[in-house]
Parts: C-alpha cells; structure tokens; sequence
C-alpha cells in the first residue's frame, strides 16, 4: 500500500519548454553547451554555486550581454503551472492519505522566477508535508544520494512511497532503491491521473 507521494515539479505540475533556454542563448550567440558549461549548471542546481557567481561565469562568455538578457534566457524554459493540477495536489492534502513531498531538480533563479509568477505557488508548495529543492539540500536528482535522503528524513519504506518524475534517468535511479516509480510523459499524461494510471499501486 502506497503511504507516500513523492513529486517532481517541473513538467509534473509546473509545465516546460526544455530546449528553450539553449534556443534563446544560441540567439546571444552560444553555439552549444560546453562541457564546462554542462559542470557549472549542475554546480549550480546543488547550490555550490550563488546566482551572482553564475551569472558571472555566464558573462564571461557572453560579455556583451547584460545579466537581464542571460536571466531571461536562462528561465526560458518555464512556461506555466495549470490550475487544475494544484486544485488536484489540494484535494490530496485534503483528503489526508498520503504524505506528501516535493522533489525538485532546481535553482535560485528558476524558483525567483516561479515565486514572482506563478500566483498560486504559496498555495502549491503548502499542500507539501516536505518541499525539497535540489540548490537547497546540495543533491540533484538522479544521484542515489538524494533518495536516501529524502527516505531517511522520512523513515520511508521504498515499496511504500510512489515516485513521479517526469526523467526516465531520475525514476531508474529511484526504482533500484525499491521506490515505485510512475515516469510520466507529459505530452501524453498528467498528473491528475495518477490513480488510473497507477491503480495497480493504490
């Protein structure tokens, strides 16, 4: 029996357009990731690095470009978060069955940029018994690390706690520690489905 819901955010209930950021760098000039690049954006996402020194980095190879124009590019990739999907994550928290946590692959600026326009984020991250953001807690998903600890923070039992990402590396690495996953499509599922998706589990 399933007693815990573990959530990712982005294009689980907050919608993407994930080529969109290298899109809007190539119009500044990027050619393509770098491998340094690939490193410092993974830095950046467990925190090891500040905005400040990120933007800095970014600079150096954009240096005609003002900081605005590279946060702009930079947070192309998020689009917006259906109401539909957070009246569902309600009427979870309100019907009580299940603890509830966030697991979210994340940065400084993507979460600056969701507080200030997403209106119904107070309302989301509140449904959350535990609202984890990989630039806060030093782990990124699909590291093992991160899993544990989540599951020690929360005494869980894997085969009692259903995983939903929308990375097929993030629900692999979870399903080896014996979580149960549901890699959902976001072209073709949602969310709200869940229980008829995964109904085997519930």
């Amino acid at each position: 029996m399933i007693k815990t819901l573990i959530f990712d955010f982005g294009d689980v209930f907050l919608n993407l357009d994930k080529p969109a950021t290298l899109e809007e760098l190539k119009k500044l000039g990027l050619g393509d990731f770098s491998n340094e690049m690939v490193a410092t954006n993974k830095a950046y996402e467990v925190g090891k690095l500040s905005t400040e020194e990120f933007l800095k980095f970014y600079q150096k190879h954009f240096p005609k470009q003002k900081d605005s124009a590279l946060v702009q590019a930079w947070n192309a990739i998020l689009l917006d978060f259906p109401q539909h999907r957070l009246e569902f994550l309600q009427q979870l928290k309100k019907e009580g069955k299940y603890q509830l946590i966030l697991l979210s692959n994340t940065n400084d600026l993507h979460i600056k940029w969701v507080k200030k326009n997403i209106k119904n984020f107070t309302e989301f991250k509140n449904c959350f018994d535990a609202f984890y953001l990989s630039h806060e807690i030093n782990f990124r998903k699909p590291d093992p690390a991160i899993y544990k600890f989540v599951a020690r923070r929360h005494d869980l039992n894997p085969e009692e706690t259903l995983f939903v990402d929308d990375t097929e590396d993030n629900t692999e690495a979870a399903k080896k520690l014996g979580f149960r996953t549901w890699n959902i499509d976001p072209a073709k599922q949602d969310v709200v489905d869940l229980f008829s998706h995964k109904a085997d589990l519930f």
